[in-house]
């Protein structure tokens, strides 16, 4: 056997090839996964880190619903209910109705305190740490003034939205208004009016509809203002610049928006009887289902079917007036004889009961036995302004004036009333 021996020559690539043998061993090694080590450890939290997390639940008021059981339901313990309730010497606390929103604030497992919401300007906040203490909180709402115009051209109701007034003020100004001026048939197309109104917010939020405070209308060619100012029953009543209540003892028209489709005429020709027949009300054309108001306070006379009438309403009012409602479609739920009424209360709905060609309602106004046509009664006012008031009144109702004419220089209608 031969041994081989190398050649001087070849020492050189033997070198070479050893060293490159020894590069990608060492890159080898370098690319080898090293897995890591994994060390866990279990720690227990302190109690005290979870105690100030803070927890909230909220309940709604439902009918039937006593705060005793509520309580219950939210874990208040009867030791703390027990002294909420002694606590609550007036009653305010225990008094909660339908709607009203409990908030129960809790800290970890402990309760440590409740907001009884009773409204946007009420609440009552419970706390119990380190007691039971109660606090009232009350809040007063912010008055929002608006000065607005309007010129009808077919409809009051519609010149009113097509000015962005909102529709309870429209309403609103068409009752203040009411007992001088029947919006269903006095109305025409170029009648005007401007309204001042204020609209209370708490916290951003509209919390009811806006009260008008001074409002002008002009209906053919007549004059009515009307301002408002809390009279001696303390309540908010509205006057002309004179200080002559509005308010009459009844309403001009039953129906807010309708129609008058026939009028007060002794020698009518009936429609479905083909006969001479005295019409002694009028009737106003309105959808079935309409509400029907009560133009007066008073008694319910009588409840029930009556002839050609229908369904119809008597009521009794003072100084030997009766207002007759006819061919109603129901009756509101509650509405029987003897019942109390007052004066724009709902008493039933239009309908055609009876001796009726389509959905109307038929009103009739009588002092004693004699029929009146009640769109030209004369109507009884309310007492005015007690003298003893009267500088205070003058002074609010030119607060309320000078208010107007400043937002009217600014109004694109201006020149409607000048």
């Amino acid at each position: 056997m031969s041994t081989y021996k190398p050649n001087i020559r070849t020492l050189p690539f033997v070198f070479i090839a050893i060293f490159g043998i020894l590069i990608i061993y060492d890159a080898g090694l370098e690319q080898e996964k090293i897995v890591p080590e994994i060390i866990s450890e279990t720690l227990s939290l302190d109690i005290q880190n979870t105690s100030n997390i803070q927890s909230r639940s909220i309940h709604t008021v439902e009918q039937g619903e006593n705060l005793s059981l509520i309580f219950e339901k939210y874990k208040v313990s009867l030791n703390n209910t027990y002294k909420i309730f002694r606590e609550d010497k007036s009653g305010e606390i225990k008094n909660i109705r339908p709607g009203d929103r409990l908030e129960f604030i809790s800290s970890g497992n402990d309760l440590t305190e409740i907001l009884i919401n009773k409204g946007p300007l009420l609440s009552y906040k419970i706390n119990f740490v380190p007691e039971i203490l109660i606090i009232k909180i009350e809040k007063k709402p912010e008055f929002i003034k608006t000065f607005k115009t309007g010129l009808i051209e077919s409809s009051f109701y519609l010149a009113g939205l097509k000015n962005d007034i909102p529709e309870s003020v429209i309403m609103d100004l068409a009752y203040i208004f009411g007992w001088d001026i029947d919006f269903v048939f006095d109305i025409r197309a170029g009648d005007r009016f401007k309204i001042l109104y204020e609209t209370p917010y708490v916290d951003g939020q509209q919390i009811e509809n806006g009260s008008i405070l001074i409002a002008e209308f002009y209906n053919k060619n007549n004059r009515y203002s009307a301002i408002r100012y809390k009279g001696r029953n303390k309540k908010w009543e509205y006057f002309n610049e004179d200080g002559r209540s509005l308010e009459k003892a009844f309403l001009r028209a039953p129906l807010d928006f309708a129609y008058v489709s026939s009028h007060f005429n002794p020698n009518r020709r009936h429609p479905i009887l083909n006969t001479i027949r005295a019409h002694n009300g009028v009737d106003y054309a309105a959808k079935r289902g309409t509400p029907i108001r009560s133009t007066g306070e008073g008694v319910i006379q009588s409840v029930g079917w009556k002839s050609g009438y229908g369904r119809t309403i008597v009521i009794r009012h003072g100084g030997e007036i009766t207002t007759l409602y006819a061919h109603l479609d129901k009756y509101r739920a509650g509405i029987s004889k003897g019942v109390k009424v007052s004066q724009g209360q709902t008493i039933g709905y239009v309908g055609d009961s009876g001796l009726a060609t389509a959905p109307h309602l038929h009103y009739e106004f009588r002092i004693g036995e004699k029929r009146t046509d009640p769109l030209k009664v004369a109507l009884p006012s309310a007492s005015p302004i007690d003298k003893s008031e009267m500088d205070q009144f003058k002074m609010q109702r030119n607060n309320y004036i000078e208010i107007s004419d400043q937002l009217l220089s600014k109004d694109p209608n201006e020149k409607l009333f000048q």
